[in-house]
């Protein structure tokens, strides 16, 4: 069952996100999530991938199927991207969408053989602005999922309401491609 409806020409998505949904998204669509979402960057993303290369990511216990990863730190002061071009993020992509995860979202841009890895597991990679304020005001609950011991770089699970972002790479496309 499709879950996204336009509203104001920006879809809503709704967590777990379908493949359907992800069928539906195009570069430059602008989009909001409901639901939840993780929050991870350097510190946990490689940790997370290394779980699914040993085939041990029920360690976890969380549900990567139909996720939304944010590349990002959860602080006291909000929330914010991080770029997710840097090799321990970038390189975590592929087997995270492997894994489940439908939506990647941070700033800049990836490579192209992360865009073609997102393709191949039904993913898309979006940006959010670097808006703090704006995040955190979108947040319904937050918890650590994992890794307590890396502080706010642990894995935070985030409840989101209306979370802003604008389709990056889809369907083997990028924005940032020539």
């Amino acid at each position: 069952m499709n879950k996204s409806k336009d509203k104001k020409n920006i879809k809503q998505l709704f967590t777990p996100i379908a493949e359907s949904d992800i069928d539906t998204l195009a570069i430059g669509d602008q989009i909001e999530i409901n639901g939840i979402i993780f929050c991870g960057r350097d510190a946990v993303l490689p940790k997370i991938a290394r779980l699914i290369e040993a085939n041990a990511l029920d360690r976890l216990k969380v549900t990567l199927e139909g996720g939304v990863i944010f590349h990002t730190a959860v602080s006291p002061a909000g929330i914010g991207p991080t770029t997710s071009n840097k090799v321990e993020i970038e390189g975590s992509i592929p087997l995270l969408s492997q894994a489940g995860v439908r939506i990647h979202l941070g700033k800049g841009s990836v490579g192209a053989e992360t865009v073609a890895a997102l393709k191949r597991y039904r993913s898309v990679f979006a940006v959010t602005p670097p808006v703090s304020a704006l995040f955190s005001d979108k947040i319904i609950s937050q918890r650590i999922a994992a890794f307590p011991e890396e502080g706010m770089e642990a894995l935070y699970e985030v409840e989101v309401r209306n979370f802003p972002a604008i389709i990056a790479s889809a369907h083997g496309k990028s924005l940032f491609s020539e």
